[in-house]
Parts: structure tokens; sequence; C-alpha cells
């Protein structure tokens, strides 16, 4: 005889599938086309991306005549920014050492040195790291060799969850100090119908979460201790 379920399933499981709404929802994200333009998959017969300059990286810091303003090296903080004489504390973290001269220059151009020179260099790359957490096995930070993509990323920690969320997988970048944020649809990039977003050292990646799906399975997994199958 085929058991039933009884009455008093439905009446936990509906609910509480309708209060949790369905899924994670990254509202106000940019997605689709939108969010490739905010972080394009790497073109290989393009330049190659410049380095990021990130935390406990130590760099070179030469101001053309003033030696007191020339650092042969100075170590990027863990909160990616630098303190330097005269103008004080400076964000870092994130930008070419291109960017960061000019930022530097236009500072102390304001009240002390006219038209100054400042060239950055990097002498110690510390490396670079990818955040992956939400719904993947192994949850963590992981290392990267300058760039990767997300499906590397991704694969790195292993892969989903089975409560995972494909179309809702958010990766958030820092750029020039502004944490940004978009979101991509996995499934349709491993079937090449959507192209593989280049993944840089500091970006977080968050994996969504079905709360239906997550909810069904936890009632599966308790049904024995709470007696929910009954045999008639």
């Amino acid at each position: 005889m085929i058991p039933k379920r009884s009455s008093g399933f439905a009446a936990l499981i509906v609910p509480l599938a309708m209060s949790l709404g369905g899924c994670f929802s990254p509202a106000g994200l940019p997605s689709g086309e939108a969010a490739y333009k905010l972080m394009p998959p790497e073109d290989p017969t393009g330049p190659r991306h410049p380095y990021l300059i990130g935390p406990e990286d130590k760099i070179s810091i030469r101001v053309f005549q003033e030696p007191d303003l020339t650092f042969e090296e100075i170590q990027v903080d863990s909160g990616g920014n630098i303190n330097f004489p005269l103008i004080g504390e400076v964000p870092a973290s994130g930008k070419t050492p291109n960017e960061l001269g000019a930022l530097i220059s236009s500072r102390l151009a304001r009240s002390f040195i006219r038209m100054p020179q400042v060239v950055v260099g990097v002498v110690q790359s510390v490396a670079q790291r990818v955040t992956v957490s939400g719904n993947v096995i192994k949850p963590g930070v992981y290392e990267i060799a300058g760039t990767s993509s997300l499906l590397d990323a991704i694969s790195r920690a292993e892969g989903l969850t089975r409560v995972a969320v494909k179309d809702q997988i958010v990766v958030f970048r820092t750029v020039e100090g502004e944490r940004t944020g978009a979101v991509f649809n996995l499934a349709q990039i491993e079937q090449g119908k959507a192209p593989d977003p280049q993944i840089l050292g500091g970006d977080k990646i968050v994996v969504g979460f079905s709360a239906v799906k997550g909810t069904y399975r936890d009632i599966l997994s308790a049904a024995p201790l709470f007696n929910i199958f009954r045999r008639y």
C-alpha cells in the first residue's frame, strides 16, 4: 500500500514557502547587458588588464626633485590606504599605479608643490584574492594570478550547493573607492549563451539561495523526527 502524506505536511510546507518569498533577489543591481558593461569578459586580443594595487602591497613613490617626498617602499595598509607627507591618508587599493600617481600629484598641487611629477611603482605584490560566499560547496577566500573568470572562481569553491540559484550570482567590486555590484546568470554562461565575466583580485562573489528549495529540503530531512509521514 502506498503511504500517504498527512495534511499536516501541506499545512506546514505551503505557508513556509510562501512566507520566504521564493528566492534571494538582489534588487537594484544591474543584470544582463548592463552587468557586462560594468564587468565585461576578458578580451584575449585586447591589452592586458592593468595591475590594481591591493591591501598589503608594497609600492614606491617618487616625486621629481623632491627627495623628502620620495620613498623606495611604502606598504598599503589592510584598509587599502597609504599615509603620505603633507596630504595625509590616500586611498590606494583598486587603483593602477598611474591612477595613484595622478591622485597624489593633484593633492600635492593644491597647496604645496607646483606641477608635481609623481611616479608610482609596485615593489611587491601580495597575491590577489577573490572571496566566494553563499551557496557554494566550500565558501572561502581564493588566490588568483592576476585575473580569473566567474566560472573559474565558482569551480575553486567546488561548485554550487543543491539550493543555489544559478541566475542570482552577484559580483561585488570596488572601483575608485565605490562599491559596485552586478548580477549574472551562471546557467547561461555554462551553456555558452552568455559570456563569462572577468573576475579581478578583491572581487566578492555571492551565490543566491532558493528559499523554497531550501525549506523543502530541510523539512524532508526533519520529517522522520516529527513523524510528518504516516502510514494508513
